[in-house]
């Protein structure tokens, strides 16, 4: 296999002619521009010339046709279905009831976590709440950074 030194192009034209005698070095075009009807005035003409100035790559196969459809309920089960663990309680996850509660997940209690983000910015809503024609929510907020600080 050699290396380096002159290598003739594969494409037509080795080298491009100047203005209107110019021509594509690389072959042509890898796919047919395809541009969607309809749209704003000029859209058609920007859609065409940005696809001729980079084309996209041929793809082996040519154009591929529709995925086939898969039915998204065919993994679901039925209510009257028998169960698929019998040894979990049905309230299994919830806060009252048998089983293990939402702790079980291991997930931080996200509502506490982002109070205490912001008890950084309690002078102001302390400010907010202060001012005449607040919400009761504002001051109802306040009141509980200032219970949590």
């Amino acid at each position: 296999m050699p290396s380096g030194g002159y290598r003739q192009p594969s494409s037509p034209a080795p080298v491009s002619g100047p203005g209107a005698l110019s021509k594509r070095t690389d072959g042509g075009p890898a796919q047919p521009v395809r541009v969607p009807s309809g749209g704003q005035y000029g859209d058609r003409q920007q859609l065409e010339q940005l696809q001729q100035a980079a084309p996209v790559a041929a793809s082996p196969g040519g154009d591929v046709g529709t995925p086939e459809v898969v039915d998204p309920t065919a993994s679901l089960i039925g209510f009257d279905a028998p169960t698929q663990q019998p040894d979990v309680p049905v309230t299994a996850g919830a806060t009252l009831g048998d089983g293990p509660g939402p702790e079980a997940l291991g997930l931080p209690n996200q509502p506490d976590e982002d109070m205490r983000r912001l008890i950084a910015y309690l002078p102001v809503f302390e400010h907010m709440a202060n001012q005449p024609g607040s919400s009761k929510a504002a001051r109802n907020l306040v009141r509980q950074l200032k219970g949590m600080a």
